[in-house]
């Protein structure tokens, strides 16, 4: 009877057993906590993030993916690069400027495909191009590498380049500072967020990008993180990715859609720019051949060549070394 019950005992334990492995998993894969740094408060730029939690992407990979605006986003390359944070969003000319500088990080995915930093006038000016400012001021944000990109497109359009024109730091007041007048032209504005805000205030402006200016075409926005983390945790850098593209490719097919899930983790955003701020970026996320998160040595190599130039980037940085286009959708 004593046997019995033992042999009870151990059918019990080793049923009991295999069912929790199973309503685990499996038990052979353990949930990866990650942190990702935006790159500024949460806007139509980041409805993919957004999308890939709310609908469990980033679930179905094991991961639990904390989404956050860090106190000083300026610090995003760093905090990644430090381990402090295992993702961020940060910008290509930044990334280039932080590896001359011995910060070792990468970028994984091109989240905007081009600029979105561009100079703005109103249009109530006679200011439409470049050239036409000759003598005018210029707001920037006092962003050194913005100054060189003025002066790239001053040029294009027949002026010396900067001296040509009064710069006057204005710091993020970039709209205001334009609808008071204290300037005659900006740069350092997103045409996805200031010009739409400037023109729901009454105020439309002209857009000139910096692309078709003179700059080279460079990735806005990036996803990067450190090249410690890449080599000794390539998987879950693989599986974020993938979750990272699923939740652009649904916010590409319905960005409407993606700002009422934004809204609904960020109920203080502005609507009235993000919703039309998400379908102009719409086309942004992705790249001539319709897919997301793409990256080219082109465009990489091009660009570090322009900031070579301007002796922004010391000569030894190898772009190259900024990026890979192993994680992005093919």
């Amino acid at each position: 009877m004593t046997y019995l019950k033992s042999i009870k005992s151990l059918v019990f334990l080793f049923v009991f057993t295999i069912l929790t492995a199973v309503s685990c998993g499996g038990g052979d894969e353990s949930v990866e906590s990650i942190k990702l740094a935006l790159d500024w408060y949460p806007n139509a730029n980041h409805i993919g993030l957004y999308i890939a939690q709310e609908k469990g992407y980033f679930q179905e990979e094991g991961l639990a993916v904390e989404i956050y605006t860090p106190s000083d986003p300026s610090t995003v390359l760093q905090t990644v690069a430090s381990g402090s944070d295992n993702f961020g969003i940060n910008y290509q000319p930044d990334v280039l400027i932080a590896r001359g500088e011995g910060v070792p990080v990468v970028s994984i995915l091109g989240m905007v495909q081009h600029p979105l930093n561009s100079m703005m006038t109103l249009k109530s000016s006679p200011f439409r191009t470049p050239g036409g400012l000759k003598g005018k001021k210029v707001g920037y944000p006092g962003i050194p590498w913005n100054v060189d990109a003025l002066s790239t497109m001053l040029k294009s359009d027949g002026l010396s380049g900067v001296e040509d024109v009064e710069l006057v730091n204005v710091g993020w007041e970039l709209g205001s500072s334009l609808i008071a007048q204290k300037v005659d032209a900006i740069i350092g504005a997103y045409f996805t967020h200031e010009s739409i805000a400037l023109e729901n205030q009454g105020h439309p402006v002209n857009v000139l990008r910096m692309e078709e200016w003179g700059v080279p075409d460079y990735y806005e926005l990036v996803m990067v993180t450190s090249e410690e983390y890449l080599k000794s945790k390539p998987k879950v850098v693989e599986k974020f990715t993938r979750a990272v593209s699923r939740g652009y490719s649904d916010a590409i097919k319905d960005p409407a859609a993606g700002i009422e899930i934004l809204k609904k983790y960020e109920p203080e955003i502005d609507v009235d720019i993000d919703k039309p701020g998400s379908l102009v970026l719409q086309l942004l996320w992705q790249d001539k051949n319709g897919k997301f998160g793409r990256q080219t040595k082109d465009k990489w190599v091009a660009f570090a060549d322009w900031m070579k130039g301007k002796a922004i980037l010391p000569e030894n940085v190898d772009p190259e070394d900024a990026y890979t286009d192993e994680y992005s959708l093919k």
